[in-house]
């Protein structure tokens, strides 16, 4: 053991391996899933690795410097604020940018591609709400005698642009937003009964949901949406025409078998999958990569977010406890709800795999998300050490 402990010595590698581990194939992933359409466009077929890597060495610069910084500064109530004022006009800007397959969402910047808000701002809300709820602890005892006034007072300055994502409309992103708040507010130290309410309750409106969206849904919701319900039942009842993303994408998984088809080498890629980069890139995984390793790039992303998960557990800050039980649910969420969607268990959502879809806003969140949790957790580590 070192004679003086450095923060690099606190490093918790269970965290760390997976992540530098999933980015590496991640990489390799964006090469193949994008390189081809590239090739037949005359480009360059490296151009969306490189812009990803680029996005990557970006991260990891901001990861160094997230590190060195005391847990103290990460608490700044005022630093939420910041980020907030910054990141609520940016999700209004995306409405001055063309659509983009029928919906909003993306700031277009020319010679680098497009930024995501939303993506942001997912991991602002945990942030934000891990500080709220932790400097509103007689707001929270309160809870039983006022539960919707305690909501609306923790929460109102992050449903704001989180609302506003119904008029992209990303209705995935607002859910995956949605359920990390209903997450950190079960956490936040109510009765523990809440959180079987609340998981009965999402279990029935899934169900009303899936039963009426495909039949009364068009007369409130986007047609987009209620054709993703129609898809989810049945695909195959519209090959040609909106079931034919939900199909190719089983075609890639079913082609792939144990072993893979071989790195590159998948067919589904080639034009059948419009989004193979982003919602499907795990199915591509899959289709070249086969089952197994499938299996083990999925154990070792759930292995890190459990581990994210169980030093928010073992915090003995508040703070530090929200943020990590935060982002590990952020992980495991963003993971159920994008392998559900291309393996048919619930209707497609748009949301990308984690570090292995092609994203520069996606990974530079999540990376942001790992500096946050590597931060705590050796925090956390040093507490005992001084103990």
């Amino acid at each position: 053991m070192p004679k003086k402990i450095l923060k690099r010595h606190l490093l918790d590698l269970h965290i760390f391996l997976p992540y530098i581990t999933l980015c590496v194939i991640g990489l390799m992933m964006v090469y193949s899933t994008t390189s081809y359409d590239l090739l037949e466009e005359n480009q360059n077929p490296a151009r969306q690795a490189i812009l990803q890597f680029i996005f990557w060495v970006i991260s990891l610069i901001l990861m160094a410097v997230i590190y060195r910084v005391k847990t103290i500064v990460l608490k700044n109530k005022y630093a939420t604020y910041g980020a907030l004022a910054v990141i609520i006009p940016a999700m209004f800007l995306v409405f001055a940018f063309k659509p983009v397959n029928g919906s909003y969402g993306w700031i277009q910047i020319p010679g680098v591609g497009t930024l995501q808000p939303a993506e942001f701002l997912k991991f602002i809300v945990i942030w934000y709400l891990a500080i709220q709820i932790t400097n509103r602890k007689d707001d929270i005892l309160q809870f039983e005698k006022q539960p919707i006034a305690t909501v609306v007072r923790i929460t109102w300055m992050t449903l704001i642009p989180t609302s506003l994502l119904l008029f992209y409309p990303d209705w995935g992103n607002m859910i995956v937003i949605c359920l990390v708040i209903l997450v950190l507010l079960l956490a936040s130290g109510i009765n523990y009964l809440y959180t079987f309410v609340a998981g009965a309750g999402l279990m029935a409106l899934a169900a009303l949901a899936i039963k009426l969206v495909p039949t009364v849904g068009s007369k409130f919701l986007p047609a987009h949406v209620v054709s993703r319900f129609k898809i989810f039942q049945n695909p195959f009842l519209d090959e040609y025409g909106t079931g034919h993303q939900a199909i190719h994408g089983y075609y890639a998984m079913f082609n792939g078998g144990w072993f893979g088809r071989g790195l590159g080498n998948s067919i589904q890629k080639k034009g059948f999958l419009s989004e193979a980069q982003t919602d499907y890139a795990f199915a591509i995984v899959v289709e070249e990569l086969g089952l197994l390793m499938a299996l083990a790039i999925l154990t070792l992303l759930l292995y890190m977010a459990a581990r994210v998960i169980l030093v928010g557990i073992r915090s003995t800050d508040t703070f530090n406890s929200l943020m990590c039980i935060g982002i590990g649910s952020l992980f495991l969420i963003s993971i159920f709800v994008n392998l559900g969607g291309i393996t048919g268990l619930i209707p497609l959502t748009g949301i990308t795999f984690p570090f292995i879809s092609q994203g520069g806003s996606s990974l530079l969140v999540f990376s942001v998300a790992i500096a946050f949790a590597l931060n705590i957790s050796a925090d956390e580590k040093k507490k005992k050490l001084q103990l």
